[in-house]
């Protein structure tokens, strides 16, 4: 009633009218005639939209982007102090000296991406920011599309990609001994797959420890790492010497004591037995990000709604 204050207007008739409007708003519009002015009769309009934002879409946005803010945060937290452990954060240097890849540099990597992505979908959601929203809703879209090409491209062009992680293996042979995390996730890597090097034992003659040349001397000449050794049931201990002068004995025995098969090759006869598994990997995240786009653009669409009704 405090809107009718200070109107010249005796007594007043209002009627509330509804009407769909170009966008299929419903819109409603209230028509109130004054009688009894001195001066004359006037009638005044007011409309206005119904549209508001679904609360039900704004936080079911704000919890889905606050895991993915939460894991980047843990993600950076592992990342940075994996770093500090190994003195990278006092010498960033070390970083570009190394020949193979610093696997930390992929988790920081990664939790920067989830960080962004998630801080700017949570903070979007709650103050119904549609910069922020697009920002998040077109990042996810373009991840989703490089994530199919990918797929595709490894699908139509596997000698390629083949050649690919052969170089990419081989150069990170060469730097086993210059950072341990490297040196874990090779060691996972073979162990878990039963292999060794890229397309066999002898691919370890690319480092510089293990080189069976006459220039080396060093312990682990002309051995293996103990992740390609067959691991003895009896045994409760890893024996991490397990793999020494291991390749100085003839071929036909290395089978008895080490994997022969490369890593390349187990892992090309890995993926069609887990094909189910990998399919279905693939089309949870698929779903859940097209999931995560549908939410932003949803409460994109209620935020512009809402704008629109108050330009009436």
């Amino acid at each position: 009633m405090s809107a009718l204050q200070g109107w010249p207007c005796w007594f007043g008739l209002g009627i509330i009218c509804e009407a769909q409007s170009g966008a299929g708003d419903t819109l409603k519009a209230l028509l109130i005639i004054c009688i009894g002015d001195s001066a004359s009769q006037k009638m005044h309009y007011y409309r206005y939209s119904n549209a508001k934002v679904s609360c039900w879409y704004k936080y079911l946005l704000f919890s889905y982007n606050i895991i993915f803010w939460l894991a980047g945060v843990v993600f950076l937290g592992v990342g940075l102090w994996a770093w500090s452990e190994k003195g990278v954060l006092s010498d960033l240097t070390k970083v570009t000296r190394m020949h193979g890849i610093d696997p930390v540099v992929l988790v920081l990597m990664v939790g920067v991406v989830m960080f962004t992505l998630g801080f700017a979908g949570c903070v979007g959601a709650l103050r119904e920011n549609i910069c922020l929203l697009n920002f998040f809703c077109g990042t996810i879209v373009l991840i989703f599309f490089l994530e199919l090409a990918v797929a595709v491209l490894a699908f139509l062009f596997q000698d390629w990609v083949r050649d690919r992680f052969r170089e990419f293996f081989e150069s990170n042979i060469k730097s086993y001994r210059d950072d341990i995390d490297l040196q874990n996730l090779i060691d996972s890597l073979q162990k878990a797959n039963q292999c060794c090097g890229a397309y066999g034992p002898e691919d370890w003659d690319l480092n510089v420890y293990f080189n069976c040349s006459g220039a080396s001397y060093s312990r682990e000449k002309c051995g293996v790492p103990f992740s390609c050794c067959v691991p003895d049931p009896a045994q409760k201990v890893v024996n991490t010497q397990c793999g020494y002068d291991v390749r100085i004995q003839l071929k036909s025995k290395w089978d008895e004591s080490i994997f022969t098969k490369g890593c390349i090759q187990a892992l090309e006869s890995w993926l069609p037995r887990n094909i189910y598994i990998v399919a279905g990997i693939f089309i949870a995240i698929s779903l859940l990000q097209i999931f995560g786009i549908f939410l932003a653009r949803t409460l994109i669409s209620d935020i512009e709604a809402v704008k629109a009704g108050h330009h009436f």
